[in-house]
C-alpha cells in the first residue's frame, strides 16, 4: 500500500471513531509507557472499564505518581499500580519480568507505546543507539519475556490475550537506505556511531516504528494459531505529545519547532483522540480475531501495510532482524 500526503491530510481531518469499551472486570492490563500523551489517555479509558489490576509502567517514578493520581482522580479508580522500568536500560528490563513473574499473575493485555525521539545520537549503558534500544530492541524483549504470562491468561479466558505494539504511520514514507537493506546485521549498522550522523538521524524515529511492525508480523507468524494470544500494531495517528519535546527544548532548531508547531496546529489530534487507537487494539476486532492477529490498526480499523512490509526486501529484513533479536534474548537469559 502506499499512502499519499493528500491522503494523510484526509486522514487527520477525519472524525476520529468514539472509543472502543470492553468488560475488563477480572483481567490484567499492564501499560508501559503511560506517564503521559496517549500512554496516560489509554490508560484512563482502561480504568474506566475496571480491570481487576492496570498497572502503569513509567521510567520515572515521580512522573508515574502524577500519571496515578490523575488517573484515579478523573476515573475514580482505584486498583492502578505504578511499577518502573527503564528501556534504556536492558537490565531494568529483564528486571522488570523477573518481577511481574513473581508478582504479576496472568497479564490479559499488555500495550507497549514507550517511545522516544531524539535530533542527535545519544548512546545507552547497554552501547545501543538510544532510540533503536527503547523504541525497538527493549520494547520487543519486554513483550517476549512477558508472553507466558500473556499466553497463560488467554489460555483461562473466552478471548486470546491482547500484545499491542505501538507503531506509526510514518512507515508508509519510509525506504531504508540501501546500505541498511542490504546488510546482514542491520541493526548493529543502524546503531553505530559512524552511521547515526545528522542525515541518517532524521529517519531514525521512522526505523524504529517499522521494526515495531515488523516484530508484530514475525511473531504472529510464528505463534501456532491455537496459542491464546494475539499481537497487533497500531498506529495512534500524529498527535499532540511530548515525543518530540526534544526539538522544542533545543534552541538551534528554531526553524524545526516552526514546522512542527504549524503541522500540529494544522493536523494534530488531541493525546486523547490518538488513544482510541491503542484501546481499539487491545479490545476491538474480538469479531475479527483471526486476521487482528499480526494486524496493522489505523482509525480503529485494519488496514495494509506499506508496500515495502510486503516485499521480498521487507520480509528479508523482517526475518534478519527477528534472528537477531531472539539470539540477543536468548543470551540474557
Amino acid at each position: 500500500m502506499k499512502k499519499s500526503t493528500l491522503a494523510y491530510v484526509i486522514d487527520q481531518w477525519s472524525v476520529v471513531l468514539s472509543v472502543e469499551t470492553a468488560d475488563l472486570s477480572g483481567k490484567t492490563v499492564l501499560v508501559v509507557g503511560a506517564n503521559v500523551g496517549i500512554g496516560l489517555e489509554a490508560s484512563k479509558h482502561f480504568a474506566r472499564m475496571r480491570p481487576a489490576r492496570l498497572i502503569i509502567a513509567c521510567r520515572s517514578e515521580a512522573k508515574g505518581k502524577v500519571a496515578l493520581a490523575e488517573i484515579e482522580q478523573e476515573t475514580r479508580y482505584n486498583g492502578c499500580e505504578l511499577w518502573t522500568v527503564d528501556l534504556a536500560n536492558f537490565a531494568s528490563v529483564t528486571a522488570f519480568a523477573d518481577r511481574f513473574e513473581k508478582e504479576g499473575g496472568d497479564l490479559h493485555i499488555l500495550v507497549m507505546n514507550a517511545a522516544i525521539a531524539l535530533p542527535h545520537y545519544q548512546p545507552t549503558a547497554d552501547g545501543w543507539e538510544t532510540i533503536l534500544q527503547v523504541n525497538y530492541l527493549a520494547t520487543s524483549l519486554l513483550s517476549l519475556l512477558l508472553i507466558p504470562q500473556l499466553v497463560a491468561a488467554g489460555r483461562k479466558s473466552s478471548t486470546p490475550s491482547r500484545m499491542v505494539i505501538v507503531s506509526s504511520g510514518v512507515l508508509y514514507w519510509l525506504t531504508p537506505a540501501k546500505e541498511i537493506k542490504t546488510s546482514s546485521k542491520p541493526l548493529e549498522t543502524l546503531s553505530s556511531e559512524e552511521w547515526c550522523i545528522p542525515e541518517h538521524m532524521q529517519s531514525r524515529y521512522q526505523e524504529s516504528k517499522l521494526f515495531n511492525l515488523f516484530f508484530v508480523r514475525a511473531l504472529a507468524n510464528r505463534l501456532q494459531s491455537v496459542t491464546p494470544l494475539t499481537a497487533v500494531a497500531v498506529t495512534p495517528g500524529f498527535c499532540y505529545s511530548q515525543l518530540r519535546r526534544a526539538w522544542y527544548e533545543k534552541p538551534t532548531f528554531s526553524f524545526v519547532k516552526i514546522a512542527l508547531a504549524i503541522q500540529e496546529r494544522l493536523l494534530a489530534w488531541t493525546a486523547e483522540q490518538g488513544s482510541r487507537q491503542l484501546v481499539f487494539g487491545a479490545v476491538g476486532g474480538r469479531d475479527d480475531e483471526e486476521n487482528m492477529k499480526g494486524g496493522f490498526v489505523s482509525r480503529g480499523r485494519l488496514v495494509e501495510v506499506a508496500d515495502f512490509v510486503l516485499s521480498d526486501e521487507g520480509h528479508e529484513m523482517q526475518d534478519t532482524v527477528w534472528t537477531f533479536l531472539t539470539f540477543s534474548i536468548r543470551k540474557r537469559r
